[in-house]
């Protein structure tokens, strides 16, 4: 056969697989081998440790046996990326898993420093949280558990729960990520629950990056959050400063650029779902009674915090949780003015028109529901299979 008829009949097989592929999920093809396997995620995640809502994201997705986890991208947030690659190694070993790959993301944001925050600081006050720029840890019921080290991004302080013994990958983040959607493209989720850094270098590096994606779960981003009784979610803070949430407001250049992309799908999880839920010291004390390998872990070092991070995961993982979702153009604030960093919206016929893409906002969601299924992963004995039900609506994208 000529090259010319070869590449003829490839073409016609594959429009006529094309054309006769079954359509689930509102529209979007797939074939019966697709809808049979595991849907496949990568985390991002700024994975700040002993415990608290970072590594307890990643364990509930540890957890699920019913994905597919691809690896786990870290980029600096919360922490220095150095101490947050150990922290997460250390978790994965705990918890039996050593074998999920992860890879170092970004050391530093795009632009934003620690002297442009003090100057921004010195021009129009003092920020309330800013991750690995801190010199003092908040006091709002909150433990450090590690040295703050501002001045120090490569140091990697002795860590309470131990060293790890395993390694993170040499492929840096932004290659892992374009390297799967492209091995897998339309099917790998990305849920990022930290700094957009990562995601907007693989975006620059390959402008194919997020239109190959599955969809993009993010948690950040605040609208008008309304005062919980927690720690932190502050009436003063959401009064005041209410568009200001710090995942955004670290990095508000890497997070504008990402919300640009031509993303097939994008879920924004902010403040405003988040603020009324907590990981209580009666659920710490119900997980430390759990049969999962990390649960003395977890019971040692838990944190009272809202379930930032959980709450993204548990929201893919059980769509049904939401109770209050808006669709809206997104964008974040990058000018240098009292706004930096803040979260932008418009309903979806307005806004600048520069490329601002349609994001579905959550911003409720059933609490009790949430709760339960976040015990329910993070004492289980071993991982658990969820509902069909919500393997299916999670990965289908709802335009």
């Amino acid at each position: 056969m000529t090259t010319r008829r070869l590449r003829t009949a490839r073409i016609a097989a594959l429009c006529s697989v094309l054309l006769c592929a079954p359509v689930i999920g509102r529209g979007l093809p797939t074939t019966h081998a697709s809808t049979a396997a595991r849907p496949k995620v990568i985390f991002d995640e700024d994975e700040m440790g002993p415990g608290g809502t970072n590594i307890q994201a990643s364990l509930m997705l540890l957890q699920d046996r019913s994905i597919d986890l691809l690896g786990i991208t870290v980029p600096t947030g919360d922490g220095w990326r150095n101490e947050e690659v150990a922290h997460i190694l250390r978790a994965l070993q705990i918890a039996h898993r050593a074998s999920v790959p992860v890879y170092p993301g970004a050391l530093f944001p795009l632009l934003n420093s620690r002297r442009r925050n003090r100057a921004w600081e010195q021009q129009y006050g003092k920020l309330f949280y800013d991750g690995a720029y801190m010199r003092h840890w908040p006091s709002e019921g909150t433990v450090d558990p590690t040295p703050l080290h501002p001045n120090r991004p490569d140091w990697v302080p002795p860590l309470p729960e131990g060293a790890p013994s395993i390694h993170a990958q040499r492929e840096n983040a932004a290659q892992f990520l374009i390297q799967m959607v492209h091995r897998y493209p339309h099917q790998v989720t990305i849920i990022a629950a930290g700094p957009l850094t990562d995601l907007a270098l693989a975006a620059r590096l390959d402008p194919q990056f997020a239109s190959l994606a599955r969809q993009l779960v993010f948690m950040g981003g605040s609208f008008n959050p309304q005062p919980a009784a927690t720690p932190f979610a502050r009436a003063s803070a959401y009064e005041n400063s209410p568009r200001v949430e710090f995942n955004l407001r670290f990095d508000p250049e890497a997070a504008s650029i990402v919300l640009h992309q031509p993303w097939r799908r994008i879920t924004e999880v902010p403040l405003d779902a988040t603020s009324p839920t907590l990981m209580s010291r009666p659920m710490l004390k119900d997980v430390g009674r759990g049969h999962a390998p990390f649960d003395r872990y977890l019971a040692r070092f838990g944190q009272v915090y809202p379930l930032w991070d959980e709450t993204a995961v548990a929201v893919w993982m059980d769509p049904a949780l939401i109770t209050r979702e808006k669709t809206l153009r997104v964008d974040v604030d990058t000018s240098p003015t009292a706004n930096y960093g803040a979260t932008l919206s418009w309903p979806p016929g307005d806004g600048p028109d520069l490329g601002e893409q349609i994001v579905q906002v959550v911003f409720a969601v059933d609490v009790p529901r949430l709760d339960r299924l976040v015990l329910r992963l993070l004492t289980a004995a071993k991982p658990v299979a969820l509902p069909p039900p919500g393997a299916v609506t999670r990965e289908a994208p709802r335009h």
